[in-house]
């Protein structure tokens, strides 16, 4: 919903924000870490003293299908001594909102007061065309807990890292691991989590270098995995083929494996694409300006091997990268989706992108036999 307000911003500053007083908040989004973060947010507000959340804050799991009079009721119940607000949190909410929204509806348009306390509802989804979600927007709150698609993840992130763990990311930092675990947000926090524990205290107070994420971002399997695709991508196939061999035997799905290749091999292509365009027509200056702008991460090893890669590729094969990516995906999802065939068609694209063979020197023409020497 466009008028939300969004939990990304909210968790950037947390004591700047001002709860109101609604009778109802909907936090709406697809991203659980936001959610979980925001309803522990709002539990703080409502109830701070720990000793009140016992029977201050009651949480129902919508997949239980909750009789909505129970939930109401328990948002009702007005407190004789204690300065609690009670909250009744509906989890999974989409199927309750279904089934009481008249009575949503209404309590939504009530002003909160006497005492009473406060219905939560976490949904995927709100339609603003409603008349709850309007009623919502105009007397509740509504919360987007869904990332936004201009976010700025990589800042987000270094600010997140310094308030919640005590540890300092450099821009590129932050980019390589947003590189290794996508918008998984609570990957992205456990795996920030490790690296703070893993750092000297001494340590904290400077900016924490691309080249130490490798070790901490993902499973041992998602480092193989990238490993494998570095390999590929600088021409390594030997090397690229035994990862790939590991990473099938453990049970990793092809398809998810080809995702993964296929978000480096494309800003190959990409910065290819670039540096071909015509003088004066959008050409960047080199190849690492090319690099990247095709998204590759600003850091000196990044880079490096992205140069390395891109060199041992030549600009032809680099440009027709995305046309073995969609054989490589209808093999998948056809013929080739499991098994030999699935490995094959992998293997099919690393050795499309393995280094080429050096030409052959000039043939050498034998000599002529002396006269008289035998053959």
């Amino acid at each position: 919903m466009s008028d939300a307000a969004s939990a990304l911003e909210i968790l950037q500053q947390p004591a700047d924000w001002s709860l109101g007083t609604p009778s109802l908040v909907a936090l709406v989004g697809d991203e659980p870490f936001l959610a979980g973060h925001m309803l522990s947010l709002l539990r703080d507000r409502l109830c701070p003293d720990e000793a009140d959340r016992a029977w201050a804050w009651r949480e129902f799991a919508g997949e239980a299908a909750p009789d909505p009079r129970d939930v109401f009721d328990e948002a009702a119940t007005v407190p004789l001594f204690a300065g609690a607000t009670r909250a009744a949190v509906v989890r999974s909410a989409d199927g309750f909102v279904t089934a009481a929204r008249e009575s949503l509806e209404k309590l939504a348009n009530a002003p909160r007061g006497g005492g009473r306390g406060i219905v939560i509802l976490e949904v995927k989804s709100l339609p603003a065309n409603t008349r709850l979600a309007k009623a919502v927007a105009k007397h509740g709150l509504v919360i987007d807990v869904s990332i936004p698609q201009r976010a700025n993840l990589p800042a987000w992130v270094r600010q997140w890292s310094q308030s919640r763990h005590g540890i300092q990311l450099a821009a590129a930092t932050a980019q390589r691991l947003l590189e290794r675990l996508g918008n998984n947000l609570g990957q992205v926090d456990q795996a920030l989590a490790r690296l703070a524990a893993a750092t000297d205290p001494a340590a904290k107070k400077t900016a924490i270098q691309p080249e130490a994420i490798d070790d901490f971002a993902g499973s041992p399997l998602e480092r193989t995995a990238w490993g494998m695709i570095d390999a590929a991508a600088t021409g390594d196939a030997r090397e690229a083929l035994a990862q790939l061999a590991a990473l099938l035997a453990a049970g990793e799905n092809p398809i998810g494996i080809s995702a993964q290749i296929a978000s480096v091999v494309r800003r190959l292509s990409t910065a290819a694409r670039l540096l071909a365009l015509p003088a004066g027509q959008g050409r960047p200056a080199g190849m690492e300006q090319a690099l990247r702008e095709a998204g590759v991460a600003a850091w000196p090893k990044a880079l490096a091997q992205a140069r390395e890669s891109l060199g041992q590729l030549g600009p032809r094969r680099a440009r027709q990268l995305p046309v073995g990516l969609l054989d490589l995906d209808l093999s998948l999802k056809s013929d080739a989706s499991r098994g030999l065939r699935a490995r094959l068609a992998l293997e099919r694209l690393f050795c499309k992108m393995s280094r080429q063979a050096a030409p052959p020197g000039p043939t050498k023409t034998p000599a002529a036999p002396a006269p008289g020497a035998r053959p």
